[in-house]
């Protein structure tokens, strides 16, 4: 019976008996790493507030700008509804008309 050879698959290491907590580095590294997304997601989280400040303010701005024009039309003694039936009223062309009628056959060329 031969005698096996041993070669580097063989040789006894201490590598990966050691826990990973017990090497402070290790661990001071991981705290680092969560500090440094912590402070991505504190910035993300102003981006995302400075967002939605200027998102509500023009809002606003819209509000009032329809306000005015509201005020503007019921001056000049216009009563004007939240659907524009008063202007439309008013100003020619802008009436509901009924769709056209769609014929059930196809499409027919005239000569």
């Amino acid at each position: 019976m031969a005698i096996p050879t041993k070669g580097i698959n063989n040789i006894r290491t201490l590598s990966g008996r050691v826990d990973q907590l017990s090497l402070p580095y290790r661990s001071y590294m991981q705290i680092t790493c969560l500090e440094m997304e912590k402070a991505r997601r504190n910035m993300e989280r102003k981006s995302a507030s400075q967002r939605i400040a200027l998102i509500d303010a023009r809002l606003d701005q819209i509000e009032q700008a329809k306000q005015e024009m509201l005020r503007g039309l019921a001056a000049s003694g216009q009563a004007v509804t939240a659907s524009g039936q008063a202007l439309a009223a008013r100003l020619p062309g802008l009436e509901l008309k009924p769709a056209p009628r769609r014929s059930a056959g196809g499409f027919k060329i005239r000569y």
